[in-house]
């Protein structure tokens, strides 16, 4: 059963996207739920702002070759994130 419930935990995991649809779902069986709607809103805002970021974070971790390199990309996490 998609449940407010579920998608939050999903979100918690940090399966955004299956979150999204549960929320999606939930909208759709009840329009006026307030929850539903912030959450959507909020993690479609999250998509776009950080659209293509995994690509780019993999992408220059797998290819890091000392300290310097991993003290840089960590800066980049902790500036991205907050």
């Amino acid at each position: 059963m998609k449940t407010l419930t579920l998608a939050n935990i999903y979100e918690l995991q940090g399966l955004k996207e299956e979150a999204l649809e549960i929320y999606k779902d939930v909208l759709k069986k009840d329009p006026s739920n307030s929850d539903a709607k912030i959450a959507i809103r909020r993690l479609s805002g999250m998509r776009k702002k950080f659209l293509n970021v995994d690509t780019q974070m993999r992408d220059y971790f797998i290819k890091m070759q000392d300290d310097v390199e991993f003290n840089e990309f960590e800066r980049w996490l902790l500036k991205l994130w907050s």
